[in-house]
């Protein structure tokens, strides 16, 4: 694990998870018999999507993968999306949001076809992350793609160890209590979703609201459930979590640290550092950003798609 040692606490660089992961995309890599290609699409002028953007192709070519990216108009996506679901020599489409930044991006999401989502929205995904099914065939052979923030902050929690091995697969986080800050349906809800399926109690924070996200008393239900908790607010889930993880897009919001639970595990998954200097005295574990995970989690999935649908193996 590389840490560096703060006064009361470890900080986890990213680079130090991403690296371990990349060790397996190297192992499945050899089962395929061609270098997948990646496509991406940028239809709009913001500077995180195009950030995003770059360090997809650094990634892509440091790995061995091909990527293109294809800067295009908005009214134009939708047809150039079609497109690239008929190539045969596509195997992942990722379009970088927001593009409209309203419901219609909802429906971009649905263009892309199942067999080339990287990004796990597509309905078919997001259907079985919700119903808490994990793979897309009765053998198990297929995995169910995940969105990429959700699944490398579920890394990052696998690494620190916090996901307990011993346990059956698909209960690790039992006995344990999350804050996720944040209910985007693109990270924040899927994240409640996963980590609640996973065994933990799940307070999902709102600007608005705080909701439940949990499998019942002794994880005995098959699939999470949410209710409301209309008496709880940001301050009172703190001090009753030993994970907090947040990602909210605003420089000047601060997760206030006293309440946080002392030796908590806390998350950063915003573009903006969410938490302030001082979170080093009060958590035992700190991870400040999470996006070169984020960026390998988009390589596992475009080898998991290829292999799944495309998957020219040797000898082909």
């Amino acid at each position: 694990m590389s840490l560096v040692d703060g006064p009361s606490c470890e900080v986890v660089l990213s680079g130090a998870i991403a690296k371990r992961l990349q060790q397996e995309i190297i192992s499945d890599q050899e089962k395929l018999n061609h270098s997948p290609l990646l496509v991406g699409f940028l239809s709009n002028g913001d500077p995180a999507a195009r950030m995003y953007a770059d360090w997809t192709a650094k990634t892509c070519a440091n790995n061995g993968f091909q990527f293109q990216l294809r800067e295009v108009d908005r009214e134009e996506l939708e047809d150039r999306l079609v497109e690239a679901n008929r190539d045969e020599n596509v195997d992942g489409i990722i379009v970088y949001y927001p593009v409209f930044g309203n419901r219609q991006d909802q429906y971009l999401q649905q263009i892309v076809d199942v067999s080339k989502d990287v990004e796990g929205l597509s309905h078919t995904y997001i259907f079985n992350l919700y119903q808490n099914i994990r793979f897309l065939d009765g053998e198990k052979l297929q995995k169910s793609v995940l969105p990429c923030t959700p699944l490398a902050v579920i890394k990052v929690l696998e690494y620190l160890q916090i996901y307990n091995s011993i346990l059956p697969y698909g209960n690790r986080l039992f006995g344990h209590t999350v804050t996720v800050i944040n209910r985007s349906e693109v990270v924040g809800r899927p994240l409640a979703a996963l980590l609640a399926n996973d065994g933990a109690t799940v307070y999902s924070v709102d600007i608005t609201d705080v909701q439940i996200f949990s499998r019942g008393e002794g994880i005995r239900k098959r699939r999470h459930e949410v209710t409301e908790a209309e008496d709880m607010t940001l301050e009172s889930c703190l001090p009753l979590s030993d994970v907090v993880i947040s990602g909210v897009p605003g420089e000047s919001f601060k997760v206030p640290t006293r309440h946080i639970k002392s030796g908590a595990c806390c998350i950063n998954f915003s573009s903006e550092k969410n938490f302030p200097p001082d979170i080093k005295e009060k958590a035992s574990i700190y991870v400040p950003a999470i996006g070169k995970v984020t960026i390998v989690i988009l390589l596992r999935n475009l080898l998991v798609s290829a292999m799944h649908f495309n998957p020219h193996p040797k000898g082909y």
